[in-house]
């Protein structure tokens, strides 16, 4: 599962790839959670088992894809 995170006062974005079993209800709900609470931070765990946490006040947003999305790359010949 994909999930890119949107951070206040940085022009890049968190992009990680989480393992395909996350229970994408649950995630969401961990991130509600957070997101409530300016003095929390979201901890995610990727697929390679590196963790990441995110001041909940420098979030500015959460897109949840999914890992079934095919990922574009490379050039096209049309």
């Amino acid at each position: 599962m994909d999930v890119r995170i949107g951070v206040t006062h940085s022009p890049r974005e968190i992009d990680l790839q989480l393992a395909d079993d996350v229970d994408r209800d649950e995630l969401r709900s961990r991130i509600d959670e957070v997101l409530a609470d300016d003095s929390r931070v979201l901890w995610l765990t990727d697929r390679k088992g590196a963790e990441v946490g995110i001041p909940s006040a420098r979030i500015s947003y959460v897109e949840i894809g999914s890992s079934d999305e095919g990922r574009s790359f490379g050039f096209s010949s049309t």
